[in-house]
């Protein structure tokens, strides 16, 4: 007989990438098995600002386009940061509480750092502790006087971070992994993508996401198990109170179509 997780769905703030929309990584997002997120609930928010010059999918997917904030072409500097940060902290706070982020481009480099400011006290201090972080073509941001305090302390949230192989900001995605403990790395065949995942790489995704889930439903009532919470899709081959196992390290062979 199928059981499922009963509980209520996790919920995740999911972040577009520059001069795009929420609507439009919902259908970057689509290619993926949907069973992979089953247990979450996805909140794709447009950014603060209307897009200031072309987007990379005009004719591709209609407008209108957004991005969070600007930055010079060495990302170095960058402009209406701060108002973006605090725009997100009052989404958060209104809309939450959530259980992590997910990120493509400019909204993965973002998530990063929100996640950073957490652990260091700066932001977001009555908020619960955020359990995860998927990454897409992330990167650090390259201001001292940010990274110094975003980076200063590897931080113990769960992240899995997919890298390009031909993406412009390979190098950039695999220096965001080293700020987290124990990253889990999808490598894929593409460049500046969301990409398609053959059957290893889904299979990592869909158990890392399922043992965070039912992590958070073990402690669901009064920090420990509890009945309610032990309902596991036996259908998936999850035993009750097995661990899933994981590599840190998955390479999508080749392109899929």
């Amino acid at each position: 007989m199928e059981e499922i997780i009963q509980e209520k769905k996790m919920k995740i703030l999911c972040l577009h990438g520059f001069r795009t929309s929420g609507n439009f990584l919902k259908k970057q997002l689509s290619k993926w098995d949907p069973s992979i997120f089953a247990n979450f609930e996805m909140d794709f928010p447009d950014g603060i600002f209307a897009a200031k010059g072309k987007s990379d999918i005009e004719g591709i997917f209609p407008p209108p386009y957004f991005e969070w904030f600007q930055y010079n072409e060495d990302f170095t500097e960058y402009e209406n940061l701060e108002e973006c940060i605090s725009y997100l902290c009052e989404y958060i706070t209104s809309k939450g509480p959530f259980d992590g982020l997910l990120g493509f481009s400019q909204g993965a480099t973002l998530s990063g750092l929100l996640l950073g400011y957490m652990e260091q006290g700066k932001i977001l201090k009555e908020h619960p502790p955020m359990k995860l972080l998927v990454s897409i073509s992330g990167a650090k941001f390259r201001d001292p006087n940010i990274c110094n305090i975003a980076y200063k302390d590897m931080m113990k949230v769960k992240s899995v971070h997919f890298i390009g192989e031909k993406d412009w900001l390979k190098l950039p995605s695999q220096e965001l992994t080293t700020a987290f403990e124990n990253p889990i790395i999808i490598r894929h065949p593409q460049g500046h993508t969301v990409p398609r995942l053959d059957e290893a790489a889904a299979e990592t995704l869909k158990t890392w996401a399922r043992e965070i889930a039912l992590s958070s439903n073990e402690s669901c009532v009064g920090g420990g198990p509890n009945e309610a919470c032990k309902h596991v899709n036996i259908e998936n081959g999850v035993e009750e109170g097995k661990k899933l196992e994981k590599p840190n390290e998955v390479e999508i062979q080749k392109a899929q179509e």
